[in-house]
């Protein structure tokens, strides 16, 4: 034979409603607190990327200006020594001073043109290093908050 019980001889667990809601005011501060964290940070990060974007785009307003004096530079230089060699060509006075007054005009443009292309890539490295500098800090930072979390 089994033994049957009966619900005089079960307890069942009492539901206490005070500490329910404690339980749940508990939980939702914490979720409150979580909220805010998050919130905190969430609004850190956005904070540092604007002034991350803003620094990149002075930074490239400024390179951009750089380059561009310097084209006009090297295009004010190569127009005088265009005219300029016209000018020497008008008053040559034979055919052996043509071809001389040419040659070493076609040699100095060469050594011009070489010159002014290690001015632009070093003014075009610089810019790039300029630019890039802000966002690469930022996100370096990021990932030295990540790997500290």
């Amino acid at each position: 034979m089994t033994k049957t019980k009966t619900a005089e001889t079960v307890e069942f667990p009492t539901f206490d409603a005070s500490k329910a809601a404690d339980q749940v005011r508990d939980f939702a501060e914490k979720g409150i607190e979580q909220s805010k964290q998050a919130y905190a940070k969430l609004r850190t990060g956005s904070e540092e990327a604007q002034k991350a974007f803003e620094s990149t785009y002075e930074a490239a307003r400024s390179s951009a200006s750089d380059l561009s004096l310097k084209g006009i530079a090297a295009m004010r230089t190569n127009a005088e020594a265009g005219f300029a060699h016209l000018e020497a060509l008008v008053g040559a006075r034979s055919l052996s001073e043509v071809v001389e007054l040419q040659t070493s005009f076609l040699r100095q443009r060469f050594e011009d043109a070489v010159a002014q292309t290690k001015d632009f890539q070093s003014v075009a490295a610089k810019a790039a290093e300029e630019v890039s500098k802000p966002i690469k800090s930022a996100v370096e930072k990021t990932f030295k908050g990540a790997k500290a979390a």
